[in-house]
């Protein structure tokens, strides 16, 4: 038995935090392995999973040792501290939400999730509106639990990027809108383009093989990791047991790599958190911002560079002879790194991509503050992307149902991954900084420095620190765009005049 108070409140943390990778696991069996009909019963089980780890985590035990502890603040040492307050902060919100309502709201996203399925499949909005309503319902009431009746999306934001809310990224954003927009017409306008139809007939077996050398290549550890293929690419898991998917096209071998370098990214930081104490704050993430900024380094920072084709473009064009025989190297570099005014977020560039996420955030604002309505959300839609990228998007598919976390109520996330886009771009200033020569190890396929700065730097804080406080202690600067700014006139100015 553990010997003292600390210890035991790790235990039941422990205890809770196992629970809930077994129903992350169902969560993930779900997306990839499901029989098509099987819906049902996996949402039974996901109900009765909620309320077993709502009871693990609102053990009464947990609040007599937080508070037993939190009298005892001079006596712990600053990583006890991270673990009591955030282990604090974890229990008032669970003690705060009915048992019932999260098995409501288990059922309910499983539900949704195959309802955006069908509709996406069938570009039908309105075979998902009445699910996207219930699950804005549910937001509201869920920020109501919790005490910000008055202000859900700020709660919602909170969820995914503590000590984030709507007013302070929509000063970022407009910030950054002001500069980008200018850069996104000089590139748009610019002579210099790229068919992605170049690429035809890349088998997908041998795609796998590939994007596997690669992201092992970068540290991602297999052997307590995987690979999968689903609707939509995602991580989950931690560190221990760290899920991947991605998507395939034969025709489009680019989408399945990168989507996997992303993912990649959120798995380099989950195996970076200190593997023994996942089942608390130590060990688990600042944020989804801090979570993308990962994800967005790896995938464009890093493997969107020259540096880095210098040492996979050989290995790519033996893989794919015929392929890319008829490609120039300038070509394929151009269309590694090509911009256009593409509807869906997921395969935009990395030029335009922010300009696609400003978008969610300001209809999800309208959608909280009652603006807007679900029934208007198509046409609100295609006018913002009319507005700022010059899209009419063709259909639903490709445009409001693109996205799949709305069917799981994910309302707040989408600003994460802007946020990250800055992290990222200040993380790599200040890599390229303190890392003399890094590039060069990219033209060898090293990267191992710069995952053991970003380990030093990021990941083995776990959740000490939040988004605005890390991005100072990682980099010296507070959050801005500016470094966001300067990177893409660094890489995509130079390609595109």
């Amino acid at each position: 038995m553990p010997e003292n108070a600390y210890d035991r409140l790790n235990a039941k943390l422990k205890h809770a935090h196992m629970l809930g990778t077994v129903s992350g696991l169902l969560g993930w069996d779900e997306l990839v392995n499901l029989p098509a009909d099987s819906s049902d019963q996996r949402q039974e089980q996901s109900a009765a999973m909620a309320q077993v780890c709502h009871k693990a985590s609102t053990d009464p035990k947990i609040d007599e040792l937080l508070t037993d502890l939190e009298s005892k603040q001079i006596q712990l040492n600053d990583d006890q501290r991270v673990v009591i307050r955030e282990a604090r902060k974890e229990y008032r919100r669970s003690a705060k939400l009915p048992t019932e309502f999260l098995q409501r709201k288990a059922r309910l996203d499983s539900e949704a999730y195959h309802a955006w399925a069908d509709a996406k499949k069938n570009s039908d909005f309105s075979r998902f509106a009445p699910y996207l309503q219930r699950q804005l319902d549910s937001s509201r009431e869920f920020a109501g639990y919790l005490g910000w009746a008055k202000n859900p999306y700020d709660c919602l934001i909170d969820q995914h990027d503590p000590g984030m809310n709507a007013a302070t990224i929509a000063g970022l954003f407009e910030e950054l809108k002001i500069e980008l927009v200018p850069i996104v017409n000089l590139i748009l306008a610019s002579e210099k383009k790229q068919d992605p139809s170049i690429f035809k007939g890349f088998p997908i077996a041998e795609q796998e093989e590939f994007l596997k050398e690669i992201t092992a290549s970068l540290g991602f550890n297999y052997n307590r990791g995987r690979i999968d293929v689903s609707l939509h690419p995602f991580c989950s898991g931690n560190g221990a047991d760290t899920r991947m998917t991605t998507r395939f096209d034969e025709d489009n071998p680019l989408d399945s790599l990168f989507s996997s370098i992303h993912e990649t990214g959120h798995g380099l930081y989950e195996q970076g958190l200190p593997l023994d104490q996942l089942h608390n704050a130590l060990g688990e993430a600042a944020g989804m911002g801090a979570h993308e900024s990962q994800s967005r380094l790896w995938e464009n920072q890093v493997c969107r560079s020259r540096s880095f084709w210098k040492c996979y473009e050989p290995i790519l064009r033996a893989r794919f002879k015929k392929q890319l025989a008829d490609i120039p190297s300038d070509d394929l570099y151009l269309a590694i790194n090509a911009v256009s005014r593409n509807p869906v977020r997921v395969d935009s560039d990395e030029v335009t991509y922010n300009l696609h996420v400003i978008i969610r955030f300001e209809i999800e604002r309208r959608l909280f503050d009652g603006s807007l309505s679900v029934k208007e959300l198509p046409d609100a839609w295609n006018a913002l992307y009319k507005e700022l990228l010059d899209i009419d998007p063709k259909n639903d598919a490709e445009g409001v149902l693109q996205d799949v976390h709305w069917s799981d109520g994910s309302f707040g996330y989408f600003p994460s991954y802007c946020l990250g886009n800055m992290l990222a771009a200040q993380l790599w200033y200040a890599a390229l900084d303190q890392l003399p020569g890094l590039e060069d190890d990219f033209e060898k396929g090293d990267f191992s420095r710069l995952l053991d700065w970003l380990r030093d730097k990021v990941h083995r804080h776990g959740k000490r620190y939040y988004l605005k406080v890390l991005a100072v202690s990682a980099t010296g600067q507070p959050l801005s765009p500016k470094p966001l700014i300067r990177y893409l006139k660094d890489r995509y100015i130079p390609l595109y005049t």
